[in-house]
């Protein structure tokens, strides 16, 4: 159970097969134990690593008055693979990881070699998408907590056991301040024109009923990046990597696959 000292914490991660290496960052709702259905699909072909961020799992930040939280998250991902002596890698980045992903990409040329934007805008976002996004938030799902729009409705109908795991990993998370994931106030550029630039392949995935990043957001997004790929994950929510496992490995895997 290694953890490696890098800018001020001890962050926790796992190292898992061989052969290309793929980062795993989870989302808000999860951790390192959120890809548990991803490990050992991928990990006979590549080196998995997954891991938690900041705040999140097995993973702290700093005391009180040296808190980074997730304006540290993409240089903890790059410290974390010099560290590990990876050169470069493969990113599968759910919700709140894209924030990880997209960060660390853009501030090191040449290391990624691919983004899986799962649930995630990526920020790429242009004022079509924000249009949609102030619409969705009108909406009575839009206004529904968190968690709740974290999986589909139904999901523990259709798969208790599933749902009770989701829920159960995410508690396993320590508190954080209220506004730990506040966008910066403002803020209205976007990473659009940078990741069609940045010459790395790019996959925009969604769930079919995502309720916090809805598919036509995700298609805006992907629209907005030239040359960027799109897919759709059937009867699935937000968290398609945990619904849909199967669907989500075989979109992923032939993404990586494409980029070797």
């Amino acid at each position: 159970m290694p953890f490696v000292p890098i800018n001020g914490i001890d962050l926790y991660y796992e190292s898992h097969g061989a052969g290309p290496a793929v980062v795993f960052a989870h989302g808000a709702g999860g951790n390192h134990l959120s890809w548990w259905q991803q490990v050992p699909f991928f990990s006979p072909r590549f080196r998995c690593i997954i891991f938690d961020h900041r705040a999140f799992g097995r993973s702290r930040d700093g005391a009180d008055d040296a808190r980074l939280g997730r304006r540290a998250f993409h240089d903890d991902l790059r410290d974390l693979l010099d560290e590990l002596d990876i050169p470069d890698a493969r990113v599968v980045a759910q919700s709140m990881g894209g924030r990880t992903a997209v960060g660390f990409a853009l501030r090191n040329p040449g290391r990624c070699k691919g983004i899986v934007f799962a649930g995630t805008t990526g920020g790429a976002i242009d004022d079509g998408v924000r249009e949609l996004q102030a619409a969705h938030r009108e909406t009575a799902v839009g206004r529904l907590p968190l968690l709740k729009r974290a999986v589909s409705p139904d999901l523990k109908e259709r798969a208790a056991h599933i749902d009770f795991l989701y829920r159960a990993i995410a508690r396993l998370n320590p508190p954080r301040p209220r506004d730990f994931l506040a966008p910066v106030p403002g803020y209205r550029g976007s990473s659009a024109a940078r990741l069609a630039e940045a010459g790395f392949p790019v996959l925009f995935l969604v769930g079919e009923h995502d309720a916090i990043t809805p598919a036509a957001v995700i298609e805006r997004c992907h629209q907005a990046v030239p040359g960027s790929r799109y897919a759709v994950i059937k009867d699935s929510g937000h968290s398609a990597y945990f619904e849909q496992p199967q669907a989500f490995n075989e979109a992923v895997l032939r993404f990586l696959e494409s980029t070797l």
